[in-house]
């Protein structure tokens, strides 16, 4: 069903044309309470044409108001099942106009607008007989907008296969030599995210960091300071990948903060099961990594250990029968090498509180439970960590538009 959307003024010529260039099954007219008027004599000429209806607003000067009644008028398209939208926007005020192509564009919709070169000398209207009728093209289509807001959506949802869509979506229209060079850079710089996002460092650094300041030096060219805003913050980011990328797979305070900053996202969506699961992996690493650090040694790789090595501990540290064992013996271990107050020490020292905490993450269904995690259980045992240590802090998140 094609359906017709008029704004109506005093003048019922114009609207007649668009009526008949249009030929549609239905109409929907907004208008004033003054011009009403114009809308019985159309509907004189055309009785029986098409199905229609009318809209009324109180005030033909107010945005809002026209905005609104747009937005209605649109509702009423859709429940006609309309299969094509037209908007005319030649009649009426100048407001009235505006807020209907505020409310429609990115809608798929096709504007029109009656026009002509011969126009009366005293009121400047377009002379009877002389009307001609223009399609416009709604500019945020061929510009891309709805993607692109459609994309940053997505990337603030943390959805990031979906803003991946977006871009190549974008990247099929027809675009400039600098668009097309922008939206080539970020569907590189999403798809250094997405690796990122999966612990694969290597290739999120191989992605981002010829991406990244491809798609920043076109942004700041192009004067957008929320994308330069945002792709400045990722900008600050690269070194932290870069040495992840290049830490050989050894355990790192820097990977334990990614794992935590990964937590965050998870939680962020609401996915608490899965964020909860990787702060236990994170308590596990934190020993891990502090033992390289000071020790200069891989915990779980017996090939490094040092002469001294306790060897009653081989097994407890390779195959402990759970978290809190392995806390227990890298307790021992460090006692064994004279050294008091480490992370693995206070960790252990704060048994009970953390074994109450992870109750919540053995009941998970993701565990050995039931029960899925709430958003304060997640909560509970992050706040715990982070208040343990500095080193148990996420890294910052990464930026939003």
């Amino acid at each position: 069903m094609r359906v017709l959307i008029l704004t109506v003024g005093f003048t019922k010529e114009p609207l007649e044309v668009s009526i008949a260039e249009h030929a549609p099954e239905g109409v929907v007219f907004l208008a004033s309470q003054q011009s009403q008027t114009t809308v019985a004599e159309v509907l004189k000429t055309w009785e029986g044409s098409f199905r229609h209806h009318t809209l009324l607003l109180e005030d033909a000067e107010s945005l809002m108001e026209a905005y609104q009644a747009a937005t209605r008028a649109l509702k009423k398209a859709l429940e006609w099942e309309a299969t094509a939208l037209i908007a005319d926007l030649t009649g009426a005020t100048k407001p009235m106009a505006a807020g209907l192509v505020l409310a429609l564009t990115g809608r798929g919709v096709t504007f029109s607008y009656v026009g002509g070169e011969k126009r009366d000398p005293t009121t400047g209207r377009v002379l009877s007989g002389a009307e001609r009728l223009r399609l416009l093209e709604d500019p945020t289509a061929r510009l891309g907008l709805r993607e692109w807001q459609a994309f940053t959506r997505a990337w603030n949802a943390l959805n990031l296969g979906v803003a991946l869509g977006e871009l190549e979506a974008l990247l099929g229209k027809e675009l400039s030599p600098s668009e097309r060079r922008f939206y080539e850079a970020m569907k590189g710089v999403v798809e250094g995210l997405l690796e990122w996002d999966r612990f694969r460092h290597r290739e999120a650094w191989e992605r981002l960091s010829p991406s990244l300041p491809v798609a920043l030096a076109v942004a700041e060219a192009w004067g957008h300071g929320a994308k330069a805003r945002v792709l400045k913050g990722l900008e600050e980011a690269l070194p932290t990948l870069k040495a992840l990328a290049g830490s050989g797979g050894r355990p790192t305070f820097p990977l334990l903060q990614d794992l935590l900053a990964n937590a965050e996202r998870r939680a962020e969506v609401g996915r608490y099961d899965d964020a909860l699961a990787r702060l236990y992996r994170a308590i596990e690493l934190a020993v891990e990594a502090d033992v390289q650090e000071r020790l200069g040694f891989l915990l779980k790789d017996p090939r490094t250990w040092p002469q001294g090595f306790p060897e009653t501990l081989r097994e407890r540290i390779l195959k402990p029968r759970g978290l809190m064992d392995l806390l227990e013996a890298a307790f021992e271990l460090d006692l064994a090498f004279g050294a008091a107050g480490t992370l693995a020490q206070r960790l252990f020292g704060q048994k009970n509180r953390l074994q109450a905490l992870l109750q919540k993450r053995h009941e998970s269904i993701l565990a050995h439970g039931t029960r899925p995690v709430e958003k304060g259980e997640y909560e509970a045992l992050r706040d715990f960590l982070q208040g343990m240590d500095e080193r148990l802090r996420p890294l910052p998140p990464w930026p939003k538009f």
